[in-house]
């Protein structure tokens, strides 16, 4: 099986720290597990390449200029001639999979003119976003390039039913879209892993892997941890990520004299996630009520591999991963209050962390694996069960 894999959304750095990154990265080791060979095409790499990617060939298209949104716009949609030529060169290919980004058409339309099947992964409503959260110029023309890009592709995966609910507004995707949610790589978080930041004996320990974005949640979790700190000196707070929010967290806290109190990491690689959640009792996923609530958080499959009971905001696919008392715990989105009470009740009944903890790894290994996602992607795709992962153990 040889793929084409195509992100050319320079938001994306293939090779770096961001969940996105991350994504992209585990879906590609995915593709590797099942036999396949990989050529990666994509406009930013930042960083060095993983080891175990290394059998992957990277091509890089150009990257669109900083400064002027306008010119960016154009120079990112004529680089679709750059990656259609890259695309006839580094060929052949029996698969091209694309993660769906604001301007590129061009992998979609190779692999309908080369006669072979196209999968289009979308992980968010692009143009929706681009015009809330950044500067979006021409939204004709992004319109245009996503009719080209979905018409073209074989089937369009989306992350959850609400990616699925906007790409039905496209009459082009009629019956060709499929809701495949994010997966975890059991590898990455082996059973009996050292804490990376052991804590003092009878400390409990809340943790929080992410970007730090408002839409994140973290002014809830703080204002809940300020509630239990104050009624409870031998709990701590870790947070794992950086962000455009750090700056206004550390302030809050230093307001809240919570800092003595709270570990921030910064960016880690992502091959040290696993040890930072090692390090806590708890993981959190304190979402806001957002009306579009769209994602498909990798942070919560990640700490429920990584056998942890989890605290999460009852909304979207949360909702559909998360069953209460079962294998975590859901609170409403953005209140603080109910987010302090669940964590207080797990601070004081440790056998329940352990029995949510268990069931939760034990789900998301069942159902949320990157090479579950592979299978079904492939069944899509057509080529059913001629492919199968190859053994790569449990990581237990």
């Amino acid at each position: 099986m040889r793929i084409a894999y195509i992100c050319a959304d320079p938001g994306v750095p293939v090779f770096g720290r961001k969940g996105s990154s991350v994504h992209v990265q585990e879906v590609i080791r995915a593709m590797l597990r099942t036999g396949a060979s990989v050529t990666l095409f994509a406009n930013r790499f930042d960083g060095d390449c993983p080891a175990d990617l290394a059998a992957v060939r990277v091509c890089q298209l150009p990257r669109p200029p900083k400064g002027d949104p306008a010119a960016r716009e154009k120079e990112a949609l004529a680089a679709n001639d750059a990656l259609e030529r890259a695309l006839v060169t580094s060929g052949p290919f029996d698969l091209v999979y694309e993660r769906y980004s604001l301007w590129s058409f061009a992998g979609m339309h190779f692999a309908r003119s080369a006669g072979i099947p196209g999968v289009l992964e979308v992980n968010a409503p692009l143009i929706e976003e681009q015009a809330e959260h950044r500067d979006l110029v021409d939204r004709l023309a992004a319109e245009q390039v996503a009719q080209r890009a979905f018409g073209a592709a074989t089937v369009l995966t989306a992350v959850s039913k609400q990616v699925a609910e906007y790409l039905h507004t496209f009459p082009v995707t009629a019956g060709r879209v499929e809701v495949i949610a994010n997966g975890v790589n059991p590898l990455r978080f082996p059973e009996g892993l050292p804490p990376l930041i052991p804590a003092a004996a009878g400390t409990f320990t809340i943790g929080f892997v992410g970007t730090l974005k408002r839409w994140h949640g973290l002014p809830v979790l703080i204002d809940a941890f300020d509630r239990l700190h104050n009624n409870d000196s031998q709990t701590r707070l870790l947070i794992v990520g950086d962000g455009g929010e750090r700056e206004s967290i550390e302030s809050d806290l230093q307001r809240r004299g919570l800092l003595h109190a709270v570990t921030m990491t910064g960016a880690v690689p992502p091959d040290t996630i696993a040890g930072y959640l090692a390090s806590v009792d708890v993981g959190v996923a304190p979402y806001p009520d957002l009306p579009d609530f769209y994602f498909s958080p990798l942070k919560v499959l990640e700490y429920m591999a990584a056998g942890l009971p989890v605290v999460a905001s009852d909304i979207g696919q949360i909702s559909e991963i998360i069953t209460p008392g079962v294998n975590g715990v859901l609170c409403p989105p953005g209140s603080p209050s109910a987010l302090t009470w669940a964590l207080s009740q797990l601070r004081h009944d440790p056998l329940e962390r352990e029995r949510l903890g268990t069931a939760a790894r034990a789900s998301v290994l069942r159902d949320h694996t990157w090479d579950g996602v592979m299978q079904h992607m492939y069944t899509l795709a057509g080529f059913g069960s001629l492919v199968q992962p190859q053994p790569v153990g449990t990581g237990s």
